[in-house]
């Protein structure tokens, strides 16, 4: 990036990582000095919580309300129900309302935590496109505003042409998810003087179309701006392990295996993740990163203390940090571990089988799974290593609990209910 930006909001997320391309960043740049500039991410309500792969939007919002800015949340109520296309090889399942809703609901959790809604200070406010999507007239809707779009810029987004290079179907309805998004910048504008739209960069196709119908439309000067799609170290896609996603609610996740996350990061990750998902000071965040061997570690307890009080509150970072100090350092059984309790109808007149147990505790996905594991040494209860994929265990093993251990940085608790 060769221009220097002024303003407190592009200059902290370029220094730490945020920024990817902008439409006009100087001429964004002179509007955020300007005064308080409105700017708005949507998020489509296809699951019941977010997932760590939305931080750094979360973030990006965040840090906006900080700048003196004002974040604003529209939730998809209506393009959820046509789905967005872009990195998709196929259609997705249409939802009910009632899900919709229901996830809707479970979204919402997520940014009280991150953004301050409050009228005493904060200016953060939640809208939701089928607000006015619901009552388009389609006629009209294609008169005014299908008129802007060419099929010939459409075929040469991402979204359109790496579905129909790889042969999959691209159906006319999802051709529309991005007249409606472009749609909803436009509206934006009208209803909040909205000025910036932002997201990641697989949306930058839909984000210029939302620029350039608004400056159409409405003749205003509107901007959008990417964030980089993240990848860990090791290429995975961020938000997604091998047991499943990282959700951002307590409900889909535990904080203690939040925590473990966090904690669990790869080091050549660790610097990266302290910029884009902690507001320590970069100074320190340098210091951190700089860390060698095994002190490497007290950063990523620094990362996972931070980011799960972020998103989970103090208390249950400080729960998850002395549970996980029980386990891992103390070699007890931490009362925060991720529980499956289990009843005596469970065992029936054999027992229950060892694997049953690691799938019901979460700690495999298959009992192909477990089977790899115990033959690797890395199944354990009580740490005493499982050694026969066979083995039946008795309701009165778990008369006590018992510490169930996949690998040397998973573990689980069962226990018999009363």
């Amino acid at each position: 990036m060769t221009y220097e930006p002024r303003s407190d909001f592009l200059r902290t997320i370029a220094a730490r990582g945020y920024l990817q391309d902008c439409t006009d960043l100087e001429g964004l740049d002179t509007l955020l000095l300007a005064g308080t500039v409105p700017a708005y991410i949507g998020y489509d309500c296809t699951g019941p919580s977010l997932h760590v792969g939305h931080l750094v939007n979360i973030m990006m919002l965040r840090w906006l309300q900080k700048c003196g800015h004002q974040p604003i949340v529209l939730m998809g109520g209506g393009t959820t129900r046509i789905g967005d296309p872009s990195g998709k090889d196929e259609a997705r399942k249409l939802l009910t309302d009632q899900v919709i809703a229901d996830n809707m609901a479970g979204i919402r959790q997520v940014f009280t935590r991150f953004l301050d809604f409050s009228e005493a200070g904060g200016n953060a406010v939640m809208l939701n496109n089928d607000d006015w999507l619901k009552s388009l007239n389609y006629i009209d809707f294609l008169r005014d505003y299908g008129r802007h779009f060419t099929i010939n810029r459409m075929l040469t987004f991402d979204s359109v042409k790496l579905r129909l290079e790889r042969e999959q179907p691209l159906t006319f309805l999802e051709f529309n998810y991005m007249l409606l998004q472009a749609y909803d910048f436009a509206e934006l504008y009208r209803r909040t003087g909205c000025r910036l739209q932002m997201g990641g960069s697989d949306q930058w196709g839909n984000i210029v179309n939302g620029v350039d119908l608004t400056r159409r439309v409405e003749g205003a000067e509107v901007f959008g701006l990417t964030t980089p799609l993240l990848t860990t170290a090791s290429g995975a896609k961020m938000g997604k392990t091998a047991q499943g996603a990282v959700w951002l609610n307590a409900d889909m996740l535990a904080p203690y295996d939040y925590w473990q996350f966090w904690r669990n990061a790869d080091d050549a990750d660790v610097g990266r993740f302290l910029r884009l998902f902690t507001e320590l000071p970069l100074d320190e965040i340098v210091r951190l990163e700089a860390l060698e061997g095994q002190e490497i570690n007290e950063a990523k307890k620094i990362l996972a203390d931070t980011a799960t009080a972020m998103a989970h509150g103090e208390a249950a970072a400080t729960a998850a940090a002395e549970t996980a100090r029980e386990t891992f350092e103390a070699g007890g059984l931490g009362a925060d571990l991720p529980t499956v309790t289990l009843s005596r109808a469970d065992f029936g007149e054999a027992g229950l089988s060892v694997i049953q147990l690691f799938q019901r505790a979460g700690l495999a996905a298959s009992g192909k799974e477990v089977k790899r594991l115990i033959a690797e040494g890395g199944a354990r209860l009580d740490d005493v290593a499982v050694t026969d994929a066979g083995t039946m265990l008795p309701a009165d093993r778990f008369a006590e609990p018992v510490k169930l251990s996949a690998g040397k940085k998973r573990h689980a608790m069962a226990r018999l209910e009363a």
